[in-house]
């Protein structure tokens, strides 16, 4: 009795291994990982991030502006587009020059696509008019009908700044130009959600540095240029 019992068991641990040890070796030899968590969170890490705010994903807010051809220019306008957005001045003597020369290279590159767009808010509106920003776009050469030199109330022009995107803007008399505001693009889905790539920690870097970062090989400019891309190829 006791013998049949160890052939049996034999029996059984034989027909375990030819079942299932070709399956293991081959999960060992792919290194396939099965916790489904784990492959959800590999595959969110390879999409673009949205940017939050208390817990909900920021969208960008209505806007009504006019623009470089003194026509009105709201959100609605960038629905089905992938765009990027910046607030600047025209009589700026710093960081606006770089920040352009950067925004026409995404021009140049995007800028013949219909789902593609580029909303330039100016925070001086008293002094950019659609005139005044039109000679600012043929001085820069602007090509594309989609990137838009957008000016307006001065209220809307910084609650839309501050509140709206959280890129700081602002009057400072003490300071060139007159005008402060941080030198960021931000990039906004077809959906017109705000997103941004992940940092080396996971967290969303939420805007781009639309200026050189001394230092750094990767630039805000060649990171957006690699997540428009994106975006317009996988939402």
């Amino acid at each position: 009795m006791k013998k049949n019992l160890t052939i049996v068991s034999f029996i059984i641990i034989i027909v375990f291994g030819f079942i299932f040890f070709p399956k293991i070796y081959n999960r060992l030899k792919t290194e396939t990982v099965i916790d489904s968590s784990r492959t959800e969170d590999v595959s969110n890490e390879s999409k673009l991030a949205y940017v939050k705010l208390n817990g909900e994903a920021r969208r960008v807010p209505d806007f009504l502006f006019k623009n470089q051809d003194n026509l009105y220019i709201s959100n609605e306008d960038y629905n089905g587009k992938v765009y990027v957005a910046e607030f600047f001045f025209t009589t700026c003597p710093s960081i606006c020059i770089e920040m352009n020369q950067n925004m026409r290279i995404l021009d140049e590159q995007f800028g013949a696509r219909s789902d593609f767009g580029i909303a330039s808010f100016t925070i001086d509106p008293i002094n950019d008019t659609p005139v005044v920003l039109k000679e600012y776009a043929e001085r820069l050469s602007v090509k594309s009908k989609n990137w838009h030199f957008l000016t307006g109330a001065i209220d809307s022009v910084y609650e839309l700044s501050n509140s709206g995107f959280n890129i700081f803007s602002g009057v400072n008399p003490a300071v060139a130009g007159g005008f402060e505001h941080q030198g960021f693009f931000a990039l906004i889905d077809k959906n017109g959600y705000i997103r941004s790539r992940r940092d080396s920690n996971g967290n969303p870097i939420v805007y781009y540095l639309g200026i050189t970062s001394v230092g750094n090989e990767l630039q805000g400019i060649d990171m957006i240029k690699e997540d428009i891309k994106r975006l317009l190829k996988n939402g």
